[in-house]
């Protein structure tokens, strides 16, 4: 089977943007098994990527293997240069960008896969909350689209974390420096949980704001007063204002409605300039307290009933503080539909960069798969057509991501086996057919 007959133009045109990341060969097997991993249902290694592009009588899987072990080739780059597509196709203009962080665990067998160790994992089922396995911090532009309610994470950027080596929040940081340096024309407003804030995020530039979770232990304070032109050293924080159970005592609330997790909710919100001295030092913070509209004010973040937001950001109104944390969620879903959909993380290369690419390209692949449905595949009737296949889903109204994924999976099996005579096929190439674009759907 031919190169041509691989990928289909639509495909080509999303993976064009990261030409100039690679040499000609390079480029040639990164886009095939881009291809293949999305075409394959099943087992997706290496070699399976190789087996869903259908060229494994072409190419010797070896080639395949290269691409992840000593191929010249940066996944940072490939990840910018989506990110180039995904801010020029997918964001109006001089919109600021939305980056959230966060890390997952693949869990990995065996003594001699690099970077491996047991870290905490927590997404486990089981009552102790590790695993065995690479754990990657990871970065992904939030975006809207018209015909989903909830906003959607691409991720393009990855970096592997190790047990006693530079801190998660560092490495956070590094990506997120990365997109704004790559957009200097765009302020960057990172979002992470309550895992990603600490002393690393000291002296961020201006473009870049921080949003994440506040401890409820968390101590604030009063901005410092001004000079009192007297000897000694100003003061450098001014009275202690408490934790943000004291500080939801002190603070006047106001009832709004907000946009979150593809729902307009009413919540009760109050926020305050203030210090968080531990972590940001001397740079002003806002801190904005929610409820829920059904618990009201005053009934103690220590019972769980709402939740504290810490910002860099002072000017954005505390409505869209919230719904920018809520857009948090969005990676969560990301990491979930990449394993199960697109089988992230279920190659077994054991070399340091075959590891450091392999995760990074399977993340990628779900970025092109988001793309390619945003730009080219989307048609009102997919969710129609759904329902009468599975007459079960009463109440589906929007497309999922398995949803993109059959769809993409049929569009290349129909170019793959798209000759230049199709009305002489043979029979059991119409049965390879009809058995191919079946298993795609499921």
């Amino acid at each position: 089977m031919l190169l041509d007959g691989t990928i289909p133009p639509s495909v080509a045109a999303v993976l064009a943007v990261c030409r100039s990341c690679f040499t000609v060969p390079t480029f040639r097997t990164f886009c095939v098994l881009v291809t293949g991993m999305i075409a394959q249902t099943r087992h997706r290694t290496v070699c399976g990527m190789l087996l869903g592009t259908g060229l494994e009588r072409v190419w010797h899987h070896a080639r395949c293997h290269r691409l992840f072990s000593a191929a010249r080739w940066s996944v940072d780059e490939v990840g910018l240069a989506l990110a180039d597509l995904i801010v020029a196709r997918l964001l109006p203009d001089s919109a600021p960008l939305v980056v959230t962080v966060d890390d997952t665990l693949f869990k990995r067998s065996g003594r001699k896969v690099f970077g491996a160790a047991w870290q905490h994992d927590g997404a486990a089922k089981t009552p102790r909350p590790a695993g065995f396995g690479n754990c990657w911090v990871v970065a992904g532009l939030v975006v809207t689209v018209p015909f989903l309610s909830r906003p959607v994470c691409l991720p393009v950027l990855a970096r592997l974390w190790q047990p006693r080596h530079t801190g998660k929040i560092a490495l956070a940081r590094q990506m997120v420096e990365l997109l704004a340096a790559r957009f200097p024309d765009r302020t960057v407003n990172a979002v992470g949980d309550a895992a990603y804030v600490g002393e690393h995020l000291r002296g961020l530039d201006a473009q870049i704001t921080w949003t994440s979770r506040l401890k409820v232990t968390s101590v604030l304070h009063e901005l410092p007063p001004p000079h009192t032109g007297k000897k000694g050293r100003p003061r450098t924080r001014g009275p202690r204002l408490g934790t943000p159970t004291d500080l939801s005592q002190v603070l006047d609330w106001r009832r709004v409605k907000v946009r979150r997790y593809g729902r307009v909710d009413t919540v009760f919100l109050a926020d305050r300039i203030c210090l968080w001295y531990g972590c940001f030092h001397t740079l002003p913070v806002r801190v904005v307290l929610v409820w829920d509209s059904n618990c009201g004010p005053g009934t103690g973040l220590d019972r769980g009933y709402g939740a504290a937001l810490v910002t860099t950001d002072l000017t954005s109104p505390a409505e869209l503080i919230v719904e920018r944390y809520a857009a948090r969620w969005a990676i969560e879903t990301a990491f979930h539909d990449a394993r199960q959909t697109l089988g992230v993380g279920e190659a077994r290369n054991r070399t340091q960069r075959a590891v450091q690419r392999t995760v990074p390209f399977g993340l990628l692949a779900y970025t092109v798969v988001l793309i390619w449905y945003v730009l080219t595949g989307h048609q009102p009737a997919d969710t129609e057509q759904h329902r009468a296949r599975a007459r079960w889903y009463t109440t589906k109204t929007q497309p999922s991501f398995e949803d993109m994924t059959a769809k993409l999976r049929r569009t290349i099996i129909a170019h793959r086996f798209r000759g230049p005579h199709p009305h002489q096929a043979q029979p059991e190439e119409i049965q390879a057919i009809l058995t191919a674009w079946a298993i795609a759907g499921t």
